[in-house]
């Protein structure tokens, strides 16, 4: 089976392609396939896993009209693939009893898609590029993978916030104040659309271990205020050994800072003077 990942030659401008992705979902990917079998010709055919086809389909459209093929993309389809992968693998366990066809198409997909996930890792193992030496850190555990990211890290060459939030989390192992600093830059660097709560809970989990009480709680709330956990207040107030007072300026200014992550505004904000100060 030929690998449907790489090397494609195309016309088409990327603007096309992103007002197709627009479209409906199940009759855009089916114009997408009648016009480009080459992408679709290993996937199944109903219904069944219908987002994470749709994904795969257009990341995959996007890399065969993108030259060069960028590294970013190619972790993009990686990771739409790998989702297909685990999805159509539950939906060939389903079996039609009226329509056999099917379960058999299922089958033969995910065949097909492992077959293309195994050949598109190979392909990428030994890429410098940081998108797939991370997608190979973090799958394999590749050292060799590993330090290609934190050397491009060094040298300033990342970009990706969600590639610097994990290598925050993962200094939270052997450096602490790395990961304080590094996790503060994600939160520099993030915007209204982009930002994740969850990222707040590993700078406090970092302060924790830092032995600093008050931020810990600080951040603690902010991810409470951004998101729908349940907390016991009990236990928040236990951080900060029952303080009330601090807890009420701490509860100002997690509102502050969930509101300039909220609304775009934290690198301005004076939330973030407050938090790198420290």
């Amino acid at each position: 089976m030929s690998l449907n990942v790489v090397i494609f030659t195309s016309f088409y401008s990327i603007i096309i392609i992103s007002v197709l992705l627009g479209c409906d979902t199940a009759v855009n990917s089916s114009s997408i396939c009648k016009k480009n079998p080459d992408i679709c010709d290993d996937l199944h055919q109903d219904s069944w896993c219908r987002i994470e086809k749709s994904d795969l389909i257009g990341s995959r459209l996007i890399t065969k009209h993108e030259q060069p093929t960028s590294g970013k993309a190619l972790y993009s389809q990686l990771i739409h693939l790998e989702k297909y992968n685990k999805c159509i693998e539950l939906a060939s366990g389903v079996k039609h009893i009226l329509a056999p066809k099917r379960t058999n198409d299922r089958v033969r997909a995910f065949g097909l898609s492992s077959q293309s996930l195994a050949e598109l890792q190979v392909l990428t193992k030994e890429s410098h590029n940081v998108h797939l030496a991370f997608y190979h850190w973090m799958r394999f555990n590749d050292q060799i993978a590993k330090n290609k990211v934190l050397h491009a890290m060094q040298l300033n060459l990342i970009d990706d916030i969600n590639i610097l939030a994990n290598i925050a989390s993962h200094f939270q192992k052997y450096d602490l104040n790395k990961a304080k600093a590094t996790y503060l830059d994600v939160l520099n660097r993030s915007s209204q659309d982009n930002f994740k709560p969850e990222w707040l809970l590993g700078l406090a989990n970092t302060y924790q271990k830092l032995d600093n009480a008050a931020f810990t709680y600080l951040l603690s709330r902010a991810n409470i205020l951004m998101t729908d956990n349940q907390v016991s207040e009990k236990k928040m107030l236990m951080i900060i050994d029952g303080d009330t007072t601090l807890q009420a300026s701490l509860d100002i200014q997690a509102k502050n800072l969930a509101d300039a992550l909220g609304e775009g505004h934290y690198p301005s904000s004076e939330i973030k003077r407050i938090l790198e100060k420290e």
